[in-house]
């Protein structure tokens, strides 16, 4: 079963981004939930240099139709000039758990 839900990626260098972000990405019904996640070591390249960072991860559950809006939204309030945020679809899962989604995110 495919469903309209997605869970988005993206990671963020420091627990008050983190909270600011998941924060107003609630109140907006953006998504129905972030979680934040710890302890997050990244490996990668920038300006042709291998950075090694300690950053935090956000999984947000949201609907697909959202994205774009979150996406924008994510931008404006993220430090990185160019944030990770990638959205992965939800084939299946806990149909209460889905339908408290529905819930707690705007209607389009």
């Amino acid at each position: 079963m495919t469903t309209p839900y997605v869970m988005i990626f993206c990671t963020v260098p420091d627990a008050a981004t983190a909270k600011k972000i998941s924060q107003i990405l609630v109140e907006e019904k953006l998504a129905a939930c972030c979680n934040i996640v710890p302890g997050l070591n990244s490996i990668y390249s920038w300006e042709n240099k291998i950075q090694d960072e300690t950053e935090l991860l956000l999984i947000i559950k949201s609907r697909q139709e959202l994205f774009p809006e979150l996406e924008q939204r994510i931008k404006k309030l993220h430090p990185y000039s160019v944030p990770e945020i990638i959205a992965i679809p939800i084939f299946n899962g806990n149909i209460d758990y889905l339908k408290w989604m529905e819930e707690n995110v705007k209607k389009s």
